[in-house]
């Protein structure tokens, strides 16, 4: 069975590994980069990434996961920092730090196109995958429902605001849309005026 190894647990050559690895992976894709590519490029042998990690697979795996741990906890610091309170500007922040945090990411979303070629498989990327787009639906249904939308609506409101979070996601990129969340985050105002009357929504 393929060894997976956390992050925080790696030796200094297993973590440049997969520094490495993971800006391979997203750059040019799961499938273009070989081991010996990485190895290569991380200045270690093939022998050494196999030590590490088993097999090329639980590299990708942990790459992503990473960077679904990385993506967590920049929108969380992003949300206690510019929208600590409760309340829809709460919910819209995570359109803000979408777009902040795709300001260094010119390839979209990385889960995407690691399903685009994973997906289908027992490849154990895609269940990482799966937890970081659940992981964003859930997120906003927490936080529409800490704004104050009943819970019988929330789980709704939730999906459809994770909707134009994802959609807006492709449409930048593949798209070649790049207003794409700005547009995203005016629906979500709408959304959420619509289920919160009364309350001022601010754009």
């Amino acid at each position: 069975m393929a060894r997976r190894h956390p992050a925080g647990q790696l030796t200094p050559a297993g973590q440049r590994l997969l520094d490495t690895a993971s800006a391979l992976f997203y750059r040019h894709g799961i499938r273009a980069v070989g081991v010996d590519a990485i190895a290569e490029a991380a200045g270690t042998t093939k022998k050494t990434l196999y030590d590490r990690f088993g097999s090329k697979d639980a590299l990708v795996a942990l790459y992503l996961s990473r960077r679904f741990e990385r993506w967590r906890e920049f929108v969380a610091t992003h949300l206690d920092e510019h929208a600590p309170e409760p309340g829809p500007e709460r919910v819209l922040a995570v359109y803000d730090a979408l777009a902040e945090w795709q300001r260094d990411a010119e390839r979209g979303c990385a889960f995407v196109n690691a399903f685009a070629e994973i997906g289908g498989t027992d490849h154990p990327g895609v269940a990482v995958i799966r937890a970081e787009k659940e992981t964003v639906r859930e997120l906003y249904v927490r936080l529409v429902t800490e704004a104050g939308v009943q819970a019988a609506e929330a789980t709704e409101l939730g999906l459809r605001l994770a909707l134009l979070h994802e959609g807006a996601l492709v449409t930048m990129t593949a798209g070649g849309r790049p207003d794409a969340l700005t547009h995203a985050r005016a629906a979500a105002a709408d959304l959420l005026a619509a289920a919160l009357p009364g309350v001022r929504v601010r754009v």
